[in-house]
């Protein structure tokens, strides 16, 4: 047997009392956690959901997602965790696309109707029988007609289960893309692919005893779900967590639960740095802050220094996707941290670097990453033709392009599909944005390609300035100019006051573009 859900029945049997889970002024112990998520299995198996049946969990950072996502798999079923700013037509497609058999929805905000939109899509799902609306009082009554509360479902039932039983190479997980390249695609992960992770996080971060979490990455994205959340529950922490990010909400809770492990995406630790923190206790927070990681895109050199100023820390950055369940590299611990570099492989993984046919290139050359190891999902559901294009001998093309340093160090130079060519000549953006990072007047900037007549593409620059600089776009222009070669620096400039975001942190170049 091997159940990714196993983690939190060994926490439970080894520290029932402890606080497994943190909202606010609400603690709940790894019992209470348990308790509840055994209740949620007894109803998933006396509602006639199956082992290998697909439940699909729409609900932001609070306690009622590992409540959920624990007892389905405990059922042995399928988590099919969606994005809760997916509207109606998106959920439909995302319950009909899985086969999902049921669907816990939380009820959500008058400013975020998760609710309202996922029994929308609940009505056009096809195979999905039932639908449990998490309320976040669980004795309310449902504010939508017709849709039966989990608080109501739950009453009464059992807080006693047995976990069953699963194949290490069942699926316990189905993480879907972001959907770039087309429609949003299933990967399937196993429960092998899951725990082995998870453990790997537990070496490579060295999680031990009772660490303090602190988890304001969507538990819905498989970042915040294995590297906070599985691994954490794995090693008997604390999870303290912050539904919607919010930098001095992050410094303040730091500070009060005395968190030693954040892990986030570079927009949030830009946003750490974005505000005035002189009403926190910054030698306090530093020297209960133990590990920092970064991942979900790649850290600008100049946001990483000034990090390191601030807490004392150098933060570790690693490298994955959600069809590699998702670590695959990181810089560790116990070696020399190279900035701009995501490490070298984990324990049990290997990487190459690529072309087009699948030819390793030679050293010195930028190449496509392939990843091999116990991390590689099973393939996309239902999709053997997509499934074979990125899968070749267990080896996983990514999509990314990088480089390989004399140590084995990898870089991420850009996404494939983010590549820019301008009159015949290749151009990163992640490369221009670590430059115009660097000028005094700029906060954020995100690099992209425009159609042009004459050259194919044009690059454009979309610039956040800091707080009262003054900097026009001749100003920006004539700068990249000095310090970039004439095919790559950005000809035209925009400056905006924010950037379009997904729920994870990341910039929506496609929004951009």
């Amino acid at each position: 047997m091997l159940n990714l859900a196993m983690f939190l029945d060994d926490s439970a049997q080894r520290h029932p009392g402890r606080d497994a889970v943190v909202l606010g002024d609400n603690r709940l112990s790894y019992a209470q956690i348990d308790a509840a998520a055994n209740q949620v299995a007894n109803l998933l198996a006396d509602s006639g959901i199956q082992p290998g049946d697909r439940v699909a969990l729409s609900c932001p950072n609070l306690p009622y997602f590992p409540i959920a996502y624990y007892g389905i798999l405990k059922a042995g079923a399928v988590v099919v965790p969606l994005n809760v700013l997916l509207k109606g037509l998106e959920v439909a497609y995302h319950l009909a696309d899985s086969g999902a058999k049921a669907y816990l929805c939380f009820e959500g905000t008058p400013e975020l109707p998760i609710g309202k939109e996922g029994w929308a899509g609940f009505g056009d799902a096809g195979t999905c029988e039932h639908f449990f609306l998490i309320t976040a009082d669980p004795a309310a009554e449902s504010p939508i007609d017709g849709a039966t509360t989990l608080g109501s479902a739950l009453a009464g039932r059992s807080t006693e289960f047995e976990t069953v039983a699963t194949a290490a190479d069942d699926t316990a997980v189905i993480l879907y893309t972001s959907g770039t390249t087309g429609q949003p695609k299933g990967a399937e992960l196993s429960h092998s692919n899951m725990v082995l992770n998870a453990i790997t996080c537990h070496r490579m971060f060295g999680l031990v005893d009772h660490d303090v979490h602190l988890l304001t990455l969507p538990l819905f994205h498989s970042f915040g779900q294995t590297v906070q959340m599985n691994a954490g529950f794995g090693s008997g922490a604390t999870l303290v967590l912050l539904p919607r990010f919010d930098p001095a909400e992050a410094l303040g809770l730091m500070e009060r639960e005395k968190v030693t492990f954040f892990a986030g995406v570079p927009t949030m630790y830009w946003g750490l740095l974005s505000i005035d923190a002189s009403a926190f206790n910054l030698p306090e927070i530093a020297g209960n802050l133990r590990m920092a990681v970064s991942g979900g895109a790649a850290l600008a050199v100049e946001i990483l220094e000034q990090v390191e100023k601030m807490f004392g820390l150098r933060v570790r950055e690693g490298y994955g996707l959600s069809e590699t369940s998702p670590l695959a590299s990181f810089n560790y611990p116990d070696r020399e941290a190279k900035p701009g570099s995501v490490g070298q492989p984990v324990w049990g993984v290997r990487m190459k670097l690529i072309d087009a046919d699948w030819n390793e290139v030679p050293d010195g050359s930028d190449g496509e990453i392939a990843i091999r190891g116990h991390n590689i999902m099973k393939g996309y559901l239902g999709r053997p033709e997509a499934t074979a294009e990125v899968m070749r001998d267990g080896w996983f093309r990514t999509g990314d392009i990088g480089r390989r340093d004399e140590d084995g160090y990898y870089a991420i130079v850009d996404r494939a599909k983010d590549m820019v060519v301008r009159g015949g000549f290749n151009v990163y953006p992640r490369e221009l944005e670590e430059v115009i990072m660097t000028h005094p007047a700029v906060s954020l900037v995100a690099v992209i390609g425009v159609p042009h007549e004459t050259h194919g593409e044009e690059v454009k620059a979309i610039v956040i300035r800091k707080p009262e600089a003054e900097l026009t776009d001749d100003e920006l222009i004539a700068w990249c100019r000095e310090n970039m070669a004439g095919y790559k620096y950005p000809r035209i400039v925009e400056f905006r006051d924010d950037l379009p975001m997904t729920a994870t942190g990341k910039i929506l170049k496609r929004e951009l573009e």
